[in-house]
């Protein structure tokens, strides 16, 4: 989910000094998550050369893991599958992606769930004892023997309403990627700028900054293709910032916005702005109470939304499973729930992890989840962004999530230490 290139927690992104974030890595095939799940055989896997990760791991019974007999484990073995689906596929040789699981550790593994005879609704005690049978558990530490502990915050899939044609409420357009949008990548040049990529657009010969949020706004030569146009200024921002959501159209049909672009510019917050003019304390600027000054002051909304010079350009796409969210970093669709994002120096995209962490109210939560997303501000180990899934009740929790959590890496048995390539 390309938020995730965003800060973690809204509350956070609204109040908080942001930028642009990292620059999303170069895009790997996505697997088809509607297809089943092909294993190729071991000889067919290449290997490749190892990553060093920055963490330690020591390793632990399944007993250690607090909670792990209370897990449910529902959606697991649907999320397993559609992971096996992303360590299977073709690794890329580009540094400029993020570590990831080596596909010749996981053959094994995806092997035996293939064969397994289990359907993708499957839980509860075959699927734990499938995965005490493949796999062992490492708990990741700061430094050799101290548990490491960090940061669990949420984040979520915005849930919006528009309509492909302006009118009426529908006055907020979301656009696609525009045709003059450049991207320059100079990685294959300068090995330090892996990764590190500039947009902009032509101005004769050369390469000046891309329109800011403003410009597009003021000029309508300048604004792109708009995919749809939403019916509320401040949930189509808040759907901007997390890089990704669901539209819910006149007609009851549903699509999804994947992030697809960025213009390039600084992300300012619209918080702050806010409680600099003395609209509200910095304390107060959710989206609940950001959304009523919008209703308040309909003449300021854009004012209000160009602070922000930053724009995310989006593409459509159709649904086809209701349970799935958008496509995180490494390519696969999220599990409410069941998937976070990592940063890949500790923790090799594609891992299973079980996470030790609380709910916004207090309440423990501990469950399996899997690696399958990066971002920004999640930095550093056992640091995680939780994904809650569709909606304002995810959003309304994914605001709230910020707790202290350690994780354990459920790496293939036979493979030794947890490694990335």
């Amino acid at each position: 989910m390309k938020k995730l290139y965003w800060s973690a927690a809204v509350l956070a992104l609204l109040s908080a000094c942001a930028s642009i974030p990292d620059e999303p890595a170069a895009p790997e095939a996505a697997p088809a998550v509607d297809q089943p799940l092909v294993v190729p055989a071991l000889s067919a896997l290449p290997e490749t050369p190892a990553r060093p990760l920055k963490g330690h791991y020591a390793p632990a019974a399944w007993s250690q893991l607090p909670g792990w007999a209370d897990d449910d484990l529902s959606h697991v073995w649907k999320a397993l599958l559609n992971n096996c689906k992303g360590l299977m596929r073709p690794v890329s040789g580009s540094l400029a992606l993020p570590a990831r699981a080596a596909p010749r550790v996981w053959q094994p593994v995806c092997q035996a769930a293939l064969q397994s005879g289990l359907g993708p609704q499957a839980s509860g005690q075959p699927v734990r004892q499938f995965l005490q049978a493949m796999l062992k558990p490492w708990r990741l530490d700061q430094a050799p023997g101290q548990a490491a502990s960090n940061t669990v915050t949420g984040y979520y899939e915005p849930l919006i309403h528009a309509a492909r044609a302006r009118g009426g409420d529908y006055q907020w357009p979301l656009y696609a990627t525009p045709p003059d949008l450049l991207v320059v990548d100079l990685g294959a040049l300068y090995p330090e700028l892996a990764g590190k990529r500039v947009r902009g657009k032509l101005a004769g010969r050369r390469v000046v900054p891309y329109d800011t949020r403003a410009q597009i706004a003021a000029d309508p030569a300048r604004q792109p293709p708009a995919i749809v146009w939403a019916s509320d200024p401040v949930e189509a921002f808040f759907l901007q910032i997390q890089g990704s959501g669901r539209a819910v159209l006149p007609d009851g049909g549903v699509l999804r916005l994947a992030y697809d672009d960025h213009n390039g510019q600084p992300y300012a917050s619209i918080g702050q702005w806010l409680a600099r003019q003395g609209e509200m304390p910095l304390a107060q600027t959710s989206m609940q109470n950001i959304k009523q000054w919008a209703r308040n002051h309909p003449d300021r909304v854009q004012t209000l939304l160009n602070v922000n010079p930053a724009m995310v350009f989006f593409r459509a796409e159709a649904i086809v499973d209701p349970e799935l969210g958008p496509r995180g970093a490494y390519g696969i669709p999220l599990m409410a729930q069941r998937a976070v994002a990592v940063d890949p120096q500790f923790v090799p995209l594609g891992t299973p992890l079980w996470l030790d962490t609380r709910q916004p109210g207090g309440a423990p939560l501990q469950r399996l989840v899997f690696a399958q997303d990066t971002g920004a501000a999640i930095r550093g180990a056992a640091r995680a962004d939780y994904y809650w899934g569709t909606g304002d009740a995810a959003g309304a929790s994914a605001g709230r999530m910020k707790q202290p959590g350690r994780m354990w890496l459920l790496w293939p048995a036979a493979a030794g230490a947890p490694s990335a390539r």
